[in-house]
């Protein structure tokens, strides 16, 4: 077998088979791309999808006033009402807004939907936003962050709008 022109194996000075360094570090090499490949899939996958979560309170707060996201990214937003007080007394949503509304015309033609949870119907300045929830609840929506920019939340409860308000930037 030895000394045929297929065989590719080497002896060495003893006369024993040598390993081909070469397949050992190209199958080393080989074995660290894979891993790092797949690590950096992962990560890459894991900055497709943001998960947010906002708490309101019985104060008429919001617990974040900024919120950054890239733009493209689905983002999960869940909205916890952490008072006690029921959805009709104390309710809170979280509304994103188009840039360049009016935070104070929106929030008073919102005041004439309870029906809606205080959502304008046929309105192109929402992005998104969450159903009406009471002390204790919570409520989760999704959505594609719009492209770059600053845009403003808020909760649309009749004059919540004033306090519960904060910044998304979309970088």
């Amino acid at each position: 077998m030895f000394g045929n022109k297929k065989d590719k194996r080497v002896r060495n000075h003893r006369g024993r088979f040598a390993v081909n360094q070469t397949n050992i570090t190209m199958r080393y090499l080989l074995s660290i791309i894979t891993i790092l490949t797949l690590a950096f899939s992962s990560s890459v996958l894991a900055q497709d999808k943001v998960e947010i979560t906002i708490e309101g309170n019985d104060k008429m707060q919001f617990n974040l006033n900024e919120i950054k996201v890239e733009a493209g990214q689905t983002v999960v937003l869940t909205l916890k009402h952490v008072g006690k007080l029921p959805k009709a007394a104390m309710g809170h949503n979280w509304v994103l807004l188009t840039q360049g509304t009016e935070i104070n015309k929106f929030g008073a033609a919102a005041s004439k939907f309870a029906g809606n949870d205080y959502i304008p119907e046929d309105t192109d300045q929402v992005i998104a936003h969450t159903e009406l929830v009471g002390g204790g609840q919570q409520t989760t929506i999704e959505f594609k962050a719009p492209e770059k920019g600053t845009y403003d939340f808020i909760c649309s409860f009749p004059g919540h709008y004033a306090m519960m308000k904060g910044k998304f930037i979309v970088e």
